[in-house]
C-alpha cells in the first residue's frame, strides 16, 4: 500500500480495497457484456436496444472508474486488467444470444447479478465504517437499478 493520511484505520483501508478490487473485477466484466450485447444484437428492435446496451455500457464504464479510484484514494493497488476481471468476476458467462429478447434476458441477468453484488459490498462498507465508500456503492446500485427497469420493460409483451 502506499501511504495516505486519510484517517480511516489501515486495516479497514485494506479491507475496503479489496472489497472495491472485488466488484471492480464484476464491474469491468459487466461491461464488457453490455458491449457484446451492444455488437451481437439482431432483430426488429436492433437500434433501439443496440443503443440501450450502449448507454448503459458508458454509465457502467463511470462505475468502473469510480470503484478503481476509491480502491486507489486508500494507497491500494487497482486490479483491473481484463485477465483479472476474467478471473475474479461472479458474475455468469454471457450466453450465445442473437435474438433482441436473448440478449435482454442475458443482459438483465447481469445487471440483476452485479446490483446484488453491488448492495452486498454497500452494506460491508457500512459494516466497516466507511460511509463515504458506501455511499459510492449506493450511487452504482442506483444507477444499475435504474438500466435493470429499462432493460426489463423490453420483456414486457403486454405494454
Amino acid at each position: 500500500m502506499h501511504s495516505t493520511k486519510n484517517d480511516l484505520p489501515q486495516d479497514t483501508r485494506v479491507a475496503i480495497i479489496s472489497l472495491c478490487n472485488a466488484r471492480l473485477a464484476d464491474a469491468i466484466d459487466l461491461q464488457t457484456q453490455c458491449k457484446q450485447a451492444h455488437w451481437n444484437v439482431r432483430g426488429a428492435t436492433f437500434i433501439a436496444l443496440h443503443e440501450l446496451f450502449d448507454s448503459i455500457n458508458e454509465q457502467v464504464e463511470d462505475f468502473v472508474d469510480l470503484i478503481a479510484e476509491r480502491a486507489a484514494q486508500f494507497g491500494g493497488a487497482v486490479e483491473g486488467t481484463a485477465r483479472t476481471a476474467a478471473r475474479r468476476s461472479t458474475l455468469a458467462e454471457y450466453p450465445q444470444a442473437r435474438s433482441g429478447r436473448d440478449h435482454v434476458d442475458a443482459l438483465s441477468s447481469a445487471l440483476a447479478a452485479f446490483g446484488k453484488s453491488i448492495r452486498a459490498a454497500n452494506d460491508e462498507s457500512g459494516r466497516l465504517g466507511d460511509a463515504t465508500t458506501a455511499d459510492i456503492f449506493t450511487e452504482v446500485s442506483r444507477g444499475i437499478d435504474k438500466w435493470l427497469w429499462f432493460v426489463e420493460a423490453h420483456l414486457d409483451n403486454e405494454g
